[in-house]
């Protein structure tokens, strides 16, 4: 069963209690990379191994519905596809115990012939949720660093 979380803009991944940001260039164009996370929405499914299923929703209100290993649901709404430089999404429902808000923003810069991708995960729920949440930034670090690194090889394929 899905739970609704608190409805989040832009601002929050500045103001959230807990920001967990990750940084890694790339050798693909901003462009290319801005496609791969805002428009081809099934295709993470090839280069962010978390992600089971990922389905677009179209509508009044653009959105993702994501399928994560082990279970997890999240039903999302676009918050800014800004081409080339950022793709942002709020949370609006999951599966997932204790969060109560997320906002999850993709940064990219040019960074020579490539691209710097800054991926920022803004996140709210009680206390024991934060520790816990802190203690998983290795993990999250190690999924997004591995993730970046698959979708630069897809990219590079073509």
């Amino acid at each position: 069963m899905l739970r609704r979380l608190r409805h989040e803009e832009l601002g929050f991944v500045e103001s959230a209690p807990i920001r967990l940001v990750f940084t890694r260039e790339i050798a693909a164009p901003p462009d290319a990379v801005f496609t791969a996370l805002a428009e081809d929405v099934t295709g993470w499914t090839d280069w962010f191994s978390a992600v089971t299923r990922a389905e677009p929703v179209e509508g009044a209100s653009p959105g993702r519905r994501i399928l994560l290993r082990g279970g997890v649901r999240f039903e999302e709404s676009v918050l800014a596809a800004d081409r080339p430089e950022r793709y942002a999404y709020r949370v609006d429902a999951t599966s997932a115990p204790g969060l109560r808000a997320l906002v999850e923003e993709w940064r990219l810069t040019p960074a020579g012939t490539g691209t710097r991708m800054r991926w920022t995960f803004a996140a709210d729920g009680p206390a024991l949720f934060r520790v816990l949440l802190r203690a998983a930034r290795p993990a999250l670090g190690r999924s997004f660093r591995d993730a970046v690194t698959a979708l630069d090889r897809k990219l590079a394929k073509g």
